[in-house]
Formats: structure tokens, sequence, C-alpha cells
């Protein structure tokens, strides 16, 4: 028996989820990832494998306003905002969100109740 550490763990759970998960041009992907320092969100549509939109803790518009660093649940909040901005000015009104084998709680769903409350449905 072998111990996974708390990373495989992770991926283990989003390998899991990304069987169900799909983002196509209609309702693409919002895949969050997070790190010890900072945490991205980006739009994806999985049928063209491309990215529709991104935001994360190192843009330029976000690092000058947040007071803290990257790893709070203030600038989860900013990024959430700045994706859906990012969506909706694309023509994106709804996607399936794709947690990224975090558990839904602290900084994650900060970020989908800010992209929720900025006009995102999912």
């Amino acid at each position: 028996m072998s111990l996974l550490s708390r990373k495989q763990q992770t991926q283990k759970r989003h390998r899991r989820l990304r069987r169900n998960i799909v983002g196509t041009p209609n309702r693409p992907r919002l895949s969050v990832f997070r790190s010890n320092n900072h945490i991205y969100a980006q739009v994806i549509d999985d049928d063209a494998q491309n990215t529709i939109c991104a935001a994360s803790t190192l843009d330029k518009d976000l690092r000058e306003t947040l007071s803290t660093g990257g790893n709070s649940c203030n600038a989860s909040t900013a990024v959430g905002e700045l994706v859906a901005k990012r969506a909706l000015a694309k023509g994106i009104q709804q996607v399936v969100f794709d947690r990224g084998g975090n558990l839904y709680h602290g900084r994650v769903k900060a970020l989908a109740e800010a992209a929720r409350q900025a006009g995102l449905e999912f």
C-alpha cells in the first residue's frame, strides 16, 4: 500500500472529476488551479483545446489592488470577478465549474461565488 502525497491526492481527484466535466463552445469549462501563493482561473473550450480567457493573482490589474499576497480569500474573490468580467466580454454567460481536484471550500469557493455574483452561470 503506497501513501499518496496531498498533491497526488488532488491530482487523483482531478482526473476522476475530469471524466465527467467537459467544456464545449456553448458552455466552456471554468478551471481553477490553486497553489500555496496564488490562484489561477481559465475559461477553456475543450473541443477546440483553446483557452478563451484567464485571470490570476499575478495579473497586473490585480497585483496593484491586492494589499495581501495572492493566497487569501479576498484575492480569490478579485480573480473570480475578473475572470467573469473577461468571459462576459467574450460573450460567455454559462460555464461548467472545474474545481481542479480541490475541495469546494475557502479560496476555491470564494472564486466561484465571486464569478457567480459577477454574472457567470454554473
